[in-house]
């Protein structure tokens, strides 16, 4: 028992000696890169910027987003403006990084741009310095923008000999498409002072002007079988909400809506349940079908049948307004 006393008093010395003499071992703090202390300064045909972000990809994304906004020009994109950095060094343990300004802008796509430096400041930390070309920069915004213009002029050319409500959805296609176009000319003129956008800014207004015309002379009337009366004014008030005029017309801009509803009744744990299939058929002045969809609303009440077929009125109204009139009677509108 002694001697196994005095082994053990041996190891634990030995264990406490070794601890003593252990070196600490100390992780040396990274140098930031010249390039991140002092970037390049933009010049009269170079831009350039630096991002960061837990990824490469992010920073870039940061750093492209940063190179507009000098420019500017607002890009939808949440970003870190500053960095805040302890004792002038970044490491995983010493690096505090606080977001100073998010900026939520429009945003326009850059391409043309030159990858210079990417760094690992820390644990899933990354910096990038990126540069544009002015000219280059200029040349491909402007290739994009023509490029969605002949786009929309050569499908406008098939158009043609469709209905109004077809014309209708094109014109607010291509106005979502080109929506970001103003902030793109707004670069290019600051990337070259020369750059007259009046041409463009003509086409964006031709556009609109259509849209508005078709928006202004289409009609809808609503006609509903008995079992479907209830929902008239719930797809009256679903046109409505999208500006549509309710009249009943005769030319080529009206439109019918025709409703039909197949209701069941039953009875579950003391509830009267209305079970409905309502279909609803879009028709032109030519009586010709250019949209149908079927929805089925299960209406419910512990008063009565009666209540139940209302409660799917309700249902019907909360469904419009979730999804849409257009989804509804299954028009792209």
């Amino acid at each position: 028992m002694k001697k196994l006393l005095i082994v053990l008093t041996l190891i634990v010395g030995v264990l406490f000696s070794g601890c003593g003499s252990a070196k600490r071992i100390e992780v040396a703090q990274k140098q930031l890169p010249s390039w991140y202390e002092n970037p390049p300064r933009t010049t009269s045909s170079e831009l350039y910027a630096i991002g960061e972000g837990k990824t490469k990809r992010e920073a870039i994304d940061n750093a492209l987003t940063l190179l507009a906004s000098t420019l500017s020009v607002s890009i939808s994109s949440s970003f870190n403006a500053k960095t805040v950095i302890k004792e002038g060094r970044v490491n995983s343990s010493n690096a505090t990084y606080i977001n100073q300004t998010q900026s939520d802008v429009k945003k326009i796509r850059i391409t043309n741009y030159e990858l210079l430096n990417a760094v690992q400041l820390g644990f899933k930390r990354f910096a990038v310095l990126v540069k544009a070309n002015k000219k280059e920069l200029f040349n491909g915004l402007k290739n994009e923008i023509d490029q969605e213009f002949a786009m929309i002029e050569q499908s406008e050319k098939n158009l043609k000999n469709e209905n109004a409500l077809k014309k209708f959805s094109f014109y607010k296609k291509s106005i979502n498409k080109t929506k970001n176009i103003p902030n793109s000319l707004i670069v290019m003129k600051a990337l070259n002072a020369h750059f007259n956008a009046k041409g463009y800014l003509e086409q964006l207004n031709q556009l609109q002007t259509k849209y508005d015309y078709f928006l202004a002379h289409i009609t809808f009337s609503i006609n509903a079988a008995t079992d479907a009366k209830g929902f008239t004014k719930s797809i009256a008030k679903g046109l409505s909400s999208k500006k549509f005029n309710l009249k009943n017309k005769k030319n080529n801009m009206h439109f019918i809506v025709e409703i039909k509803a197949n209701i069941n009744k039953a009875e579950a744990y003391g509830f009267s349940i209305a079970r409905s299939d309502i279909t609803f058929t879009t028709k032109d002045a030519k009586n010709v079908i250019v949209a149908t969809n079927v929805v089925h609303i299960d209406g419910q009440s512990s008063q009565g049948y009666k209540i139940a077929v209302q409660n799917i009125s309700k249902k019907l109204d909360a469904l419009i307004s979730k999804e849409g009139i257009g989804t509804v009677l299954g028009l792209n509108i």
